[in-house]
């Protein structure tokens, strides 16, 4: 699906990975007590800095800080939105 949002500069837009709704020995955690995940993947990044280039391209996952980014609801889904530097490591 094409992104009709095209981010400025060194930001990036990622859509958070789904919350995780069982725990590995099978018991569900309900909706109230979901944490925020802290993994995406890149649907469209900025033209960077003039004198640093990104390091993210669209398709990459990624790991992000728990509270890093502003969350954004477009067309029924939500996406986060954050400078690179918030962005701690591809996957």
């Amino acid at each position: 699906m094409a992104l009709n949002i095209k981010p400025l500069a060194d930001r990036v837009i990622i859509e958070p990975a789904a919350a995780e709704t069982q725990t590995a020995s099978g018991i569900i955690i309900p909706d109230t007590a979901k944490e925020k995940p802290q993994k995406g993947t890149v649907v469209a990044v900025g033209n960077g800095k003039k004198d640093e280039p990104l390091t993210v391209k669209v398709g990459d996952t990624v790991l992000y800080g728990k509270y890093a980014g502003t969350e954004l609801k477009l067309e029924g889904t939500n996406y986060l939105i954050m400078r690179e530097e918030d962005i701690l490591a591809i996957i």
